[in-house]
């Protein structure tokens, strides 16, 4: 069914969820399961602070990240391929899905409410729009859910 999932870390309550979720179909669907943790430099630019000791940070916390992605599949194994890239994370996400031919992301969503969903979006909402793949988004037991 699936060969090569991707899963965006950044090491969140949902992202952390979404991983237990990837995982669970890397190894019921013998898949490769590609962790990928995004260095988001919009935000770095934005700061007045040393931008190069920021970048080296946030590196390193995506490895910290990425590592924790290949501990938790090492008890089943699930075969898992990390990745720390650089950029705007939904045009990294979407990058990187083509560039491993992912054939489904698993995604955290925050669950934002309606008019600041409007107004700002979501890394998620913005990948589902754009990929060209399937994307199981999972909501966070903590996030709350919209009643319409």
């Amino acid at each position: 069914m699936y060969d090569r999932i991707l899963v965006p870390v950044d090491g969140s309550g949902p992202a952390d969820e979404a991983l237990d979720r990837a995982l669970d179909l890397a190894a019921a669907t013998d898949a490769t399961l590609y962790a990928l943790y995004v260095v988001d430099e919009r935000a770095l630019h934005a700061t007045q602070l040393d931008a190069g000791g920021l970048v080296r940070a946030y590196e390193a916390e995506g490895e910290r990240i990425v590592s924790e992605a290949v501990e938790a599949a090492e008890a089943d194994g699930t075969e898992v391929v990390t990745a720390v890239e650089h950029g705007s994370p939904h045009r990294a996400i979407l990058r990187y899905a083509e560039e491993v031919d992912a054939d489904l992301i698993v995604m955290g969503t925050h669950g934002r409410r309606s008019i600041e969903r409007y107004l700002l979006g979501s890394v998620t909402e913005r990948v589902l729009r754009l990929v060209d793949v399937p994307v199981l988004s999972v909501r966070s037991e903590d996030s709350p859910v919209e009643r319409e």
